[in-house]
């Protein structure tokens, strides 16, 4: 939450010093690149891969057998990473070509994402030695700080902003340089805690030992299964490259509000239940391991749903209580709305998708979540296609929700099929309930926001406070009607946010 909180900032200032033109277009990309890489293989397909194996390891074996095996994978891992990072340099020019295609029609915006993206990719290498120690960290319980590392990034994002941007070529550059510092700012983080918690490994001449190999034909399909929303907001950049000036940006801004509860909510259920479901299995306890899941998806849809109701009614003034100041302007707010409440219609499938892939990883499954990744992707593909003709940037986004469904969808029917996931009655009586409470709190939010209109369209302090008190209301609304409905019990929720 406080990395989120921050990220707003960050969000805001860029919006100031950016708006939504072609320097934030070409850094918007040069972030994401690097960005989809590590959120791809490091902290996507390599945690699918390695937290189970380590996590199973440390149950059966011990520390010292786990920690060797982390030492191996680690060597491994940077013997690929460190030519991956040099060749991208290299051949940065022809890899924009593939990624933001639309760039070519503008050689200034072009040559810009080139550069900046050069100063932006080392950061995926300190991301997946980032990802390793946060999986060891994970694996014992040890969840602040690999959670707490992205606070860095954005401090550091912030810095670069208020000291450089006025001294360097574009405010862009010293964004794109705070990105490769807050890299290695990160990493040293981490290496401290596992140094506290005694699970530093040590680097040494990379060996293809079993497990490794192991861990490295898991990654292949798990580069997918575990990726899909994040191939999908790529393919959703190289579309909106081809749109008119300042899509990217309109897409980018959206997202970011939404990465809020997917962040806050799904990140945390997946990080916790992966190595949760890996000791419940491998020690064959069974039914904790179907109650963990059945938990996870209770605990997605109470806190993902009333998000993507309040979402969708009040995009509007989020959007230009948080952005609508200095180089961001009132089309580009009203652009970035309307992408947003597209993005919302898929936010509790992004975060289900996380619920439930681990209970495939668990099992060490990672060919399953490829076949309806692809699904998916293909899906994404042809609708973002057909509806940016009709809808622009709007549609692109609404593409990646849908698709999200039908991830999600597929993801939860395979389990049952093959008996992993059996909801039980608890899920069964509560969903219901949970949906009748979004929906009050959703009308309550939309009367409330009818009346407060004229404070919330002017840009300002009393708009802000007019928003906060809106949220705050909805969220108190939310709480009472689960509380009446007994979608959920007081004494529950007391002890979710005690654990």
């Amino acid at each position: 939450m406080g990395s989120r909180v921050l990220g707003f900032a960050r969000d805001i200032l860029i919006a100031n010093f950016l708006g939504a033109g072609p320097v934030a277009d070409a850094f918007f990309v040069a972030f994401k690149f690097p960005n989809f890489f590590r959120r791809l293989f490091a902290e996507g397909a390599f945690n699918a891969a390695f937290v189970p194996q380590f996590a199973g390891t440390l149950a059966t074996d011990g520390l010292a057998a786990a920690r060797r095996f982390a030492e191996d994978a680690l060597s491994v891992l940077l013997s690929i990473l460190l030519p991956f990072t040099i060749l991208a340099q290299i051949f940065m020019p022809q890899l924009m070509v593939v990624i933001a295609p639309g760039f070519r029609d503008a050689p200034d915006t072009f040559a810009l994402a080139v550069e900046l993206t050069r100063l932006t990719f080392p950061y995926l290498m300190f991301m997946a030695l980032v990802a390793l120690l946060g999986g060891m960290l994970n694996s014992r319980d040890r969840f602040a700080a690999p959670a707490a590392a992205p606070i860095v990034l954005n401090v550091i994002l912030i810095a670069a902003m208020l000291l450089f941007g006025d001294y360097l070529p574009t405010p862009g550059h010293a964004l794109a340089w705070g990105v490769a510092i807050a890299g290695i700012a990160q990493f040293l983080l981490l290496v401290g805690a596992a140094g506290r918690a005694d699970m530093s490994p040590r680097l040494h001449w990379p060996r293809l030992t079993p497990q490794v190999r192991k861990t490295l034909r898991l990654m292949i399909p798990g580069a997918i299964g575990a990726g899909v929303v994040q191939i999908n907001l790529v393919i959703d950049t190289i579309l909106a490259s081809l749109l008119p000036a300042g899509s990217i940006s309109y897409l980018y801004f959206a997202d970011r509000v939404n990465q809020l509860p997917l962040g806050v909510v799904g990140v945390a259920i997946g990080i916790v239940l992966l190595p949760l479901l890996s000791r419940q299995l491998r020690m064959g306890d069974f039914e904790a391991a179907s109650d963990s899941q059945n938990r996870a998806i209770e605990f997605t849809l109470l806190l993902t749903l009333p998000a993507a109701a309040a979402l969708l009614v009040i995009a509007d003034p989020i959007v230009r209580v948080l952005f609508l100041r200095g180089e961001f302007s009132a089309q580009a707010a009203t652009a970035t709305a309307a992408a947003l409440t597209a993005f919302a219609v898929g936010l509790p499938a992004y975060v289900l998708i996380k619920a439930l892939s681990p209970g495939f990883f668990a099992r060490e499954d990672t060919a399953t979540p490829v076949k309806i990744a692809a699904l998916a992707v293909a899906l994404n593909i042809v609708l973002a296609v057909v509806l940016m003709q009709f809808f622009a940037h709007v549609g692109i986004a609404l593409a990646t929700a849908i698709s999200a469904w039908l991830n999600a969808g597929l993801l939860g029917f395979m389990l049952y099929r093959r008996d992993h996931l059996r909801l039980d009655p608890r899920l069964r009586a509560r969903t219901p309930r949970i949906l009748a409470a979004a929906a009050i709190m959703a009308l309550l939010l939309w009367i409330s926001a009818g009346l407060l209109a004229p404070i919330l369209a002017r840009p300002g302090v009393f708009s802000a406070f007019a928003l906060a008190g809106l949220i705050g209301a909805g969220m108190a609304a939310y709480l009472a009607a689960i509380l009446l409905l007994r979608a959920a019990y007081w004494s529950e929720l007391r002890r979710i946010v005690r654990r």
